[in-house]
């Protein structure tokens, strides 16, 4: 039962119309989130730097991903007009997006900023 515990802490999360003020909103801690759909080749070359980020920061921030095709309102609000893009949030506010498969490196960088590492 711990295992499965510490395996699901490493996770990014899928975050949707449902649960999105939850998540993402009233987190407490800084929260990376990657706006994806499934066709989308750029995106599955991102998708395990997120999966990375989310381990390498455990406990630091949280990792969310927002499908457009299933919740294109949250896309919609946030003005997603090209995926991958990953926006970070920090007291429920957006504070910077970045546009495309971008190296970890410069995912890494923006996440310092919020965490005060």
């Amino acid at each position: 039962m711990l295992r499965i515990v510490l395996i699901m802490a490493h996770a990014v999360i899928v975050a949707d119309e449902k649960n999105w003020d939850n998540m993402v909103i009233a987190c407490e801690s800084p929260v990376l989130v990657e706006f994806w759909a499934p066709w989308c080749g750029p995106c599955r070359m991102i998708a395990p730097v997120i999966d990375e980020l989310a381990k390498d920061y455990v406990g630091k921030i949280k990792c969310c991903k927002v499908n457009t095709d299933d919740c294109p309102n949250i896309a919609s609000t946030y003005g997603i007009r090209s995926i991958p893009t990953v926006l970070m949030f920090k007291d429920g506010e957006k504070k910077e997006s970045v546009i495309g498969a971008v190296p970890k490196t410069t995912l890494c960088t923006i996440i310092d900023k919020y965490i005060g590492s």
